[in-house]
């Protein structure tokens, strides 16, 4: 065999990447992995592959475009209603229903995988993409189940992928104001921490409808369920009541605890929780009895979750409250002033101070609120370019960079940071869950329920409660026939 000379090579790949092109999706890009380990394809681009084409992922697969080096390769939903609108704007992207099979053909044309579908599906999906060494970028919460969202994070390092969770906020320039505040010891060592939404805005603590609805044209409604048991579309339960059912979503808490809670984990570097415990709010029929749906999370709840202090530090105690519940207002705070962004926010309580912000880490101010323009501290927390939105690009350009460069260690919500924040956000779950256990097995009557919200002792280790092996059923689903992480 006669070795070809290294300028004969260089000018054989020039004239591969010009004569080739990724014609399906109407790309005249090479993926990298086609031009061999370590070479960096000459758009410097990354394809990326949408799994869930509608709603939220409409949004991050235009996010992901306007970072200006990505490019739209494959679109996959499979709902064509909800993806008419991204497909029109992508046309050349090449469509498929099910991100199986997506996968399975277009493996070697695809750089990276967005996971923008129901938290039941995230799990199976990102793993598939992962398995492929594929990029993956997963909407929040990152998983439906506390063990999905371990397997994922040690996967990362097993597949070699650069990850990122879609909590943005996290990304952004409130959040690192407010660690620099607590380095600076502005607060003292805070041992307290509140986070609170409005959420849910669908229905929860309802049972679920018993008149069944014809599936509408275009939805392919076995495939959407997925990993969830069968089960007979109901009218109102797509796009987006999915959440409050704990088949397919994760509630109040997994719609907004990794955007509110991220704050906390980025400012305190906070684990696994020790212990979690809850009460909940339920609705009333006639004659005063408590209606019960196992199938459907609270109209409201208050979560405590316990954290270990760390280096000597005091415990931190976690309160989450959705559905309306607000922690007391701190005295700090004007009677007129606004606490966090009204119906959301987070506050941390110290031993010389407090300090809040909204949503995402949004707008934080130090307590009481004139202290915040009048105290001053280095910047010394990193901002990311762009803030939020930055959140995207980001992942784009680490990716590009590929895994362990520093671009991808630098991202702010990759699979070692948005792992333990999900595991959290579903220890709430669980204790909800819980207390639904513990209110099917009680005795006597609605007001005696002996047993009830009693504390969970979690060892995060091993991701097993220690006190209450029932509540074990909800750390890992059974998926469906046909259905595997």
């Amino acid at each position: 065999m006669i070795m070809k000379k290294k300028n004969e090579v260089q000018d054989s790949r020039r004239k591969f990447i010009r004569n080739t092109a990724l014609t399906a999706a109407g790309f005249f890009i090479v993926p990298r992995h086609v031009l061999g380990r370590g070479f960096v394809a000459p758009s410097d681009r990354l394809i990326v592959a949408g799994i869930g084409a509608g709603g939220k992922g409409s949004s991050d697969i235009e996010n992901f475009y306007k970072s200006g080096k990505a490019d739209i390769g494959f679109l996959c939903d499979v709902d064509d209603r909800q993806s008419a609108e991204t497909r029109k704007k992508f046309p050349k992207a090449k469509y498929y229903k099910d991100f199986r099979e997506m996968l399975d053909k277009e493996a070697k044309s695809i750089d990276a995988v967005s996971v923008s579908i129901p938290d039941h599906q995230h799990g199976v999906a990102a793993m598939a993409a992962m398995q492929l060494n594929k990029h993956v970028y997963v909407q929040k919460p990152l998983t439906h189940d506390i063990y999905e969202a371990r397997m994922l994070t040690k996967a990362a390092h097993q597949f070699k992928v650069v990850t990122q969770m879609g909590n943005q906020g996290s990304s952004g320039d409130g959040v690192r104001q407010l660690q620099d505040w607590f380095n600076a010891g502005l607060i003292g060592d805070v041992h307290t921490i509140y986070c609170y939404t409005d959420r849910p805005i669908w229905p929860q603590g309802v049972g679920r409808p018993t008149n069944n609805s014809p599936i509408p044209s275009g939805l392919d409604f076995d495939l959407w369920l997925g990993t969830a048991p069968k089960r007979e579309y109901f009218e109102g339960i797509l796009p987006f009541n999915w959440r409050g059912w704990w088949d397919y979503g994760t509630g109040a808490l997994g719609d907004m605890a990794c955007h509110i809670m991220a704050p906390a984990f980025a400012v305190m570097g906070l684990g696994y929780p020790t212990s979690a415990e809850c009460s909940v709010a339920t609705k009333y029929i006639e004659n005063w009895n408590q209606a019960y749906y196992p199938e459907s999370g609270p109209i409201a709840s208050h979560i405590t979750l316990a954290f270990k202090g760390k280096n000597g530090k005091p415990d931190v105690e976690l309160h989450w409250m959705d559905g309306g519940i607000q922690p007391s207002r701190p005295k700090e705070l004007g009677a007129n002033e606004v606490m966090g962004d009204g119906g959301n926010g987070v506050v941390f309580i110290g031993t010389k101070g407090k300090m809040m912000a909204g949503t995402y880490g949004v707008n934080p101010q130090l307590l009481p609120t004139s202290k915040t323009k009048e105290v001053k501290v280095p910047q010394k927390m990193a901002r990311v370019i762009g803030g939020e939105d930055g959140h995207y690009a980001a992942w784009v350009e680490a990716a590009i960079a590929g895994y362990g460069s520093e671009k991808a260690k630098n991202l702010s919500s990759h699979f070692d940071i948005a792992g333990p924040l999900t595991e959290s956000v579903l220890m709430g779950n669980l204790a909800i869950r819980s207390y639904d256990i513990q209110k099917k097995n009680a005795k006597g009557d609605d007001f005696d329920h002996p047993g009830r919200n009693i504390k969970l002792l979690w060892d995060g280790a091993n991701m097993k409660i220690t006190n209450f092996d029932e509540a074990n059923q909800f750390v890992k689903r059974t998926y469906r026939e046909g259905w595997s992480m």
